[in-house]
């Protein structure tokens, strides 16, 4: 699997954005200093989320951007796949030429990883992720000084954070 930063970015800053948001729009400079994001990195990951309508962008003094829908109806899988992110275990990209142009003997054990990956990742929505962090002691807290957790590659290993 592979979950680049921009992946983790963007599912950390749609949930500001919804933590944030209410009457008024979210700027995304406002994301960046909450965060500790680059401006112009967000403001690529923005324009593919409005692409893929998950945002709204409001134009003009006092604009910034809102949710496009509910936050219960966007799942972590939205946001990943909005930002072209691929969730892939596999060492041949789904292609099962891993082994001398022939699948690998393990080639299902990643496969299936990714349908668990993408099947979890559905099962998050933003409000879930909205309500673990208003249920945190203190009310809404550190987003940007907390840890992802759950599977990660580095090095070609892929771990699981509990």
């Amino acid at each position: 699997m592979r979950l680049t930063t921009k992946g983790r970015f963007a599912v950390t800053a749609m949930t500001d954005l919804a933590l944030n948001g209410g009457a008024k729009p979210v700027t995304l400079a406002g994301i960046s200093d909450r965060q500790g994001i680059s401006l112009s990195y967000l403001e690529q990951l923005f324009g593919k989320l409005r692409r893929r309508r998950l945002v709204d962008s409001v134009r003009g003094p006092g604009g910034g951007y809102r949710l496009a829908r509910p936050m219960e109806r966007i799942s972590v899988a939205d946001i990943v796949r909005a930002v072209d992110e691929a969730l892939d275990a596999t060492q041949c990209g789904g292609v099962q030429n891993c082994k001398d142009e022939k699948r690998c003997l393990t080639h299902e054990l990643w496969a299936t990883l990714n349908f668990k990956m993408y099947e979890y990742l559905a099962s998050v929505s933003l409000s879930d992720l909205v309500g673990k962090q208003r249920r945190k002691p203190g009310g809404v807290s550190l987003l940007k000084d907390a840890r992802p957790r759950g599977p990660r590659m580095r090095g070609g290993v892929l771990s699981i954070l509990v």
